[in-house]
């Protein structure tokens, strides 16, 4: 199984940034590609960024500008930069990888997510 794990989530002002980070337990390389969706209350989870094994990368486009996606191959982690917050990204951030190789075929494997509020 392959873990992804979130973290940075918290309470930000109108205004503020974050930075979230997802820990893959396998290496990022061997990974098709990892995306950050999320979920906000009341609404269905959707797709903020994505990023390839050959980095390209995707945005959902209300986001691109406020929202960046990078890795950090040496610490395999996929971090999500969030800046000017504004409300509306209330949301729980979730982690996904994409196609992943296993003993059984290829499967995608969500984190756990976590929490960003943003509010004043």
């Amino acid at each position: 199984q392959v873990q992804l794990v979130e973290s940075g989530g918290g309470l930000v002002q109108p205004g503020g940034s974050l930075r979230l980070s997802c820990a893959a337990s396998i290496s990022i390389f061997t990974i098709n590609s990892m995306a950050w969706y999320r979920q906000g209350p009341g609404k269905e989870r959707e797709l903020v960024a994505r990023m390839n094994s050959g980095g390209n990368t995707v945005y959902a486009g209300s986001l691109k500008g406020r929202f960046t996606i990078s890795r950090d191959n040496a610490k395999n982690t996929v971090n999500l930069q969030m800046n000017s917050l504004k409300p509306e990204d209330t949301a729980v951030y979730y982690c996904k990888g994409e196609r992943i190789l296993t003993i059984s075929g290829y499967k995608d494997f969500w984190g756990k997510g976590t929490l960003v509020t943003v509010s004043s």
